[in-house]
């Protein structure tokens, strides 16, 4: 894959976008790169709770009214935010390519957020993401899911307290899975710069290895110019997400890819697995893809 040219960033609010867009700038000024910061605002219309013959019309008009000043204010906090962020970086504000370096622009649309960030990401190489918490949680991880299952794209999650380095020391989950194999793919301009890499050959089940041996994507990367240590990681699968965590932090990583519900979604929700595990407590960047 080559480098991330284009590179979008939801920012719902000024708190939720400050450390993805850092990132994604500093990404962008690394690859000449041109990065889209998009806020969606909740249409008023639908995001009023009608409660029938109780309401008067004069009450929805005043909640109404009430909820597009909240979503303005939001919407200016967030723009002050990704302007602050863009004059530390100095990247210009354009909407054409320039003939080198990087540049950004600001999107504000009214809708879904999580069927807008999708459907803008699939004309994106990467998505970077805040890390889903705090009293936007279940919305955030709606958006974030619906953007890995939907968009096509790579994610990029950025802890709240993100490490001093970016893509220094990075760690491969590797079970090999079609979506592992995509993540890889999606990595390969960080890993060859990258100082160490590491692989986790993560084996959830000792009935079930890997069926690419960890030695045999070390060779595949060698091909690509990259130099990487294997490592086994030996769970049972209710502790898999745990273990692998534990193992990315021992070989000092600060980026950890991997492939993003290689099972059954559904049995993930139900089960819990490795993704939804890595996505709640992940102290690192997360590269991610399904």
């Amino acid at each position: 894959m080559s480098a991330f040219k284009s590179i979008l960033v939801p920012v719902p609010d000024a708190g939720a976008g400050a450390v993805p867009l850092e990132i994604a700038l500093r990404l962008a000024g690394g690859f000449s790169s041109h990065v889209t910061a998009l806020h969606v605002r909740i249409d008023p219309t639908t995001a009023v709770p009608l409660v029938g013959e109780g309401m008067s019309g004069a009450m929805v008009e005043e909640m109404i009214s009430v909820a597009e000043t909240q979503g303005g204010l939001r919407a200016k906090a967030a723009r002050a935010a990704f302007d602050a962020a863009c004059a530390r970086h100095g990247a210009p504000l354009l909407t054409t390519p320039p003939a080198d370096g990087l540049s950004a622009e600001w999107v504000d649309m009214v809708g879904r957020e999580d069927d807008v960030v999708a459907w803008r990401g699939r004309l994106a190489d990467l998505l970077v993401f805040g890390h889903p918490g705090g009293e936007a949680e279940m919305p955030a991880m709606m958006t974030l899911n619906t953007a890995l299952m939907a968009s096509g794209k790579p994610l990029l999650l950025c802890p709240t307290e993100p490490p001093a380095t970016f893509a220094r020391s990075i760690a491969i989950a590797w079970n090999g899975s079609a979506e592992a194999a995509r993540a890889v793919g999606w990595a390969m301009p960080l890993l060859r710069e990258a100082a160490t890499v590491t692989i986790l050959s993560v084996a959830e089940h000792a009935e079930r290895p890997v069926e690419t041996p960890a030695d045999e994507l070390a060779a595949y990367l060698a091909w690509n110019g990259v130099t990487a240590a294997t490592s086994v990681v030996q769970a049972r699968a209710s502790h898999a997400g745990e273990e692998l965590l534990s193992q990315t932090a021992r070989c000092g990583a600060d980026l950890l890819v991997m492939g993003a519900y290689t099972h059954s979604r559904l049995r993930q929700l139900i089960l819990g697995g490795v993704t939804r595990h890595v996505i709640s407590h992940a102290p690192l960047y997360v590269l991610m893809c399904h």
